[in-house]
């Protein structure tokens, strides 16, 4: 029999991104979101509204990729991302992995003081979900401009040591949980594919009765305006 997977098409999810609008006084009041890093996983942007722009970050150098509705931009893993918010900047997110980056694979350019070990770490980044809406975004905020002041000196940095320096850390405080997003893997985008390669064999093979168990799903988001990294986020269970 066929093994089935019936996520969204690749193990990719979604989520509606609304940029936040708070200014940064450590970077002149431009307002956006929590520059940060993935590490084992693309992103990509769907404008679905408003006007900014995505500050990028690599071994590359500094880039500014303007947003604006109906722009498509995505980037791959060590790709360090701040999105930036001119007006009302609202975007469909497709995450890589079933969702990964929002549930792990993502480090915040914090300065190097916060980033050698993971209690540390947590102790300014976690969001506690049973604290009152005000403190949540007290919380956000604040690990935002924290973040932003490790960009800031990433960004001003000579040569490339204080980025390869960043990215050993980050390595360092996401070792822990890579058996736990191994099996997020399997379970979606490793799943995916070998679903359609048995699926291509079959109909080499001039079986097709795979088809008959053809299915359709449809879900709401199951939580709406939750605090993320970039801005206010409405995130889907199954997908």
């Amino acid at each position: 029999m066929v093994s089935g997977f019936s996520g969204l098409p690749g193990g990719v999810a979604v989520s509606h991104l609304s940029v936040y609008d708070w200014p940064a006084e450590v970077d002149g009041g431009v307002c956006g979101g929590t520059p940060h890093m993935h590490l084992t996983c693309s992103e990509g942007y769907v404008v679905t509204g408003g006007q900014g722009a995505v500050q990028t970050l690599t071994t590359s150098g500094y880039e500014v990729t303007p947003l604006a509705a109906g722009t498509v931009a995505w980037f791959t893993p060590g790709t360090i991302h701040r999105l930036v918010n001119e007006d009302d900047l609202r975007i469909t997110v497709l995450m890589q992995n079933s969702g990964l980056p929002e549930a792990g694979d993502a480090v915040l350019t914090l300065p190097p003081q916060y980033l050698t070990d993971p209690e540390t770490y947590a102790s300014v980044t976690v969001i506690p979900a049973d604290a009152p809406e005000a403190e949540q975004e007290r919380v956000a905020r604040a690990r935002r401009d924290l973040a932003l002041e490790g960009y800031r000196a990433l960004r001003d940095a000579e040569g490339p040591e204080a980025l390869a320096a960043f990215h050993r850390a980050a390595a360092a405080l996401v070792r822990p949980r890579l058996a736990e997003w191994r099996e997020r893997w399997e379970r979606g985008a490793r799943a995916a594919a070998t679903a359609t390669g048995e699926q291509l064999d079959r109909l080499e093979r001039g079986d097709f009765s795979h088809l008959a168990d053809a299915g359709v799903r449809a879900e709401q988001p199951s939580a709406y305006g939750k605090f993320g990294m970039c801005g206010r986020l409405d995130v889907y269970k199954g997908v």
